[in-house]
């Protein structure tokens, strides 16, 4: 064991604040229902996307799409909806693992340009005490039942990028093992 899981975030809506699980199941593309819907203008179907429209970081999606559009607009003050995707929204890659000590690191000052110590976007933080997540790439982890193969670092984040080798289901708490 190198790690443990110290938590599980899940962001329904891409852009928007995740939630924390205590259980999540890792799929093929991801955790599920991880970035499932995306913002959109209400006429035109264009994506509403966090870079043009910081405000979305401020609202959390409760699960009703419909609540949460309403919400959205009142605080975009333009009217938008939410599109489920085929697939989850991901940037990079289908899992995202930070440990609390990069986040610590950043905090000191070791942050990479453009990233946000205050909130990496992860969906898995690590409690890692005697190692660097970043040393990982190349290497496969093993989350209770799922297997990770760790592919990169992010260009402008903390952590490291996974993809799915074999999916299952992640638990706090739950060791990690290289």
């Amino acid at each position: 064991m190198v790690a443990s899981v110290a938590s599980i975030s899940v962001f329904p809506v891409k852009s928007l604040a995740g939630r924390s699980v205590p259980v999540a199941v890792v799929e093929p593309a991801g955790l599920r229902g991880d970035r499932a819907y995306s913002v959109v203008e209400a006429d035109t179907g264009e994506r509403v996307t966090v870079k043009t429209t910081p405000e979305l970081h401020q609202v959390a999606a409760t699960g009703d799409s419909e609540a949460d559009a309403r919400t959205l607009s009142e605080v975009l003050g333009r009217p938008v909806r939410l599109a489920a995707s085929d697939s989850p929204q991901v940037d990079a890659a289908a899992v995202h693992l930070v440990s609390r000590q990069a986040i610590d690191r950043a905090s000191a000052g070791d942050v990479p340009e453009g990233c946000s110590a205050d909130d990496p976007r992860a969906n898995v933080l690590l409690d890692l005490p005697d190692g660097d997540e970043r040393t990982w790439v190349g290497r496969t982890v093993r989350i209770g039942d799922a297997e990770l193969h760790v592919t990169r670092t992010p260009k402008h984040c903390l952590g490291v990028y996974a993809e799915v080798r074999r999916p299952g289901e992640i638990t706090v708490g739950d060791a990690v093992r290289l």
